[in-house]
């Protein structure tokens, strides 16, 4: 087993860069890079999502003066450029390290993040590792709660779907089940702002953020009540989407193993159905269900909340991305992508290890994969 550990974690650096280099190709095409950002914020033409770009950390965060403006008659590769003077536009390249060729850039930003250096937001005054790290316990709480409801709601609704497999209940469950999975998360959350929001109906629950005003001067269980109340919402917008996957997958688990010659054997010796579920085919049947935690709980954290944070304006890693994207905040963008990427092949290997410890019968090493 550590043979195929030590050649999956050497694996993981090829896949790594080859992902970071495909990614990196792809932007260098895309318009309105940060250059161009800039520009549209100095000339007051940014729109909404661009205009949200707050400085600090920049010192082109202001008008430029009239020298800057005169004799920029020459065309420029910067759509909006026509009219600043070519050296101020330069001297913007080189602010963000453009005016450097795409190569350097790259070689430059690998060597970095071997040591896990993200350097600093174009557009925040901040190193990139301390916005993500302010990000986390939003994100991870989303993350958390989540995967612990969807497993608490689909082991034993899939558990029973299973052992009343045809019924009634089988059937209703079974098209609860996929009109869930059909639903996207953020549609589903707009239905519960619609409802139960203030947006039309019920003002129960808030709209946005993670806690109240005045959050800090309530006692704890105060803390505790207005947290839960906040996070009622976003939580059941994300499980409502999530659960339908994991309920079939350990409805059809248990099936599979039911039917098998033990499970026959230990019936015939006269145990109850009780101990013939959970004393022989609960182990074998949560095999994969178990296994793939680790994997589900990387994507929940880090993909699966994306919409929900924006549409609930909840301060995240999916809000952080979303806004790196749109203000094409490039140190921001790689280095989630980087992060991300990385834990989630770590988490896949994870998840095979852990396949190994729950039934020592599989053995990926013998396979040679």
């Amino acid at each position: 087993m550590l043979a195929y550990i030590i050649r999956r974690l050497l694996l993981i650096i090829p896949t790594l860069f080859g992902i970071m280099v495909v990614n990196f190709v792809i932007v260098q095409f895309a318009p309105g890079g940060p250059v161009e950002q800039m520009i549209a914020q100095i000339q007051g033409t940014a729109t909404d999502a661009t205009s949200r770009i707050s400085g600090g950390g920049s010192d082109f965060n202001r008008a430029p003066d009239s020298s800057q403006l005169g004799g920029g008659a020459a065309a420029s590769k910067y759509r909006g450029a026509q009219g600043l003077d070519p050296k101020f536009i330069a001297e913007i390249e080189k602010q963000f390290g453009f005016d450097k060729p795409p190569l350097e850039r790259f070689t430059m930003m690998m060597r970095d993040y071997l040591t896990f250096d993200f350097g600093r937001s174009y557009f925040k005054s901040a190193r990139v590792v301390d916005l993500v790290v302010s990000k986390l316990p939003v994100s991870i709480s989303l993350g958390v709660w989540t995967t612990l409801l969807t497993y608490l709601i689909s082991i034993p609704l899939g558990i029973r779907k299973a052992v009343r497999d045809g019924s009634r209940f089988d059937i209703w469950t079974s098209g609860v089940v996929v009109i869930g999975y059909a639903i996207p998360s953020f549609l589903f959350a707009m239905l519960l702002i619609v409802m139960f929001a203030g947006g039309r109906y019920f003002a129960w629950f808030p709209l946005r953020g993670l806690v109240s005003d005045g959050w800090a001067s309530l006692s704890w269980w105060q803390l505790v009540l207005d947290y839960l109340w906040h996070m009622v919402l976003p939580i059941t917008a994300m499980v409502i989407g999530g659960f339908a996957t994991l309920t079939m997958l350990t409805k059809n688990s248990f099936l599979d193993e039911i039917g098998k010659m033990y499970v026959l054997t230990a019936r015939a010796k006269g145990l109850t159905e009780g101990r013939v579920l959970y004393g022989h085919v609960f182990r074998n049947a949560m095999l994969i269900v178990i296994a793939g935690f680790p994997s589900a709980f990387i994507g929940v954290l880090f993909t699966g909340a994306l919409f929900i944070e924006v549409i609930f304006s909840l301060d995240g890693l999916g809000y952080l991305g979303y806004e790196a994207a749109i203000q094409r905040d490039y140190p921001v963008v790689f280095a989630t992508l980087y992060v991300f990427t990385l834990l989630g092949l770590v988490m896949k290997l994870v998840q095979d290890v852990t396949y190994t410890m729950i039934d020592p019968r599989i053995d990926f090493e013998a396979r040679n994969v």
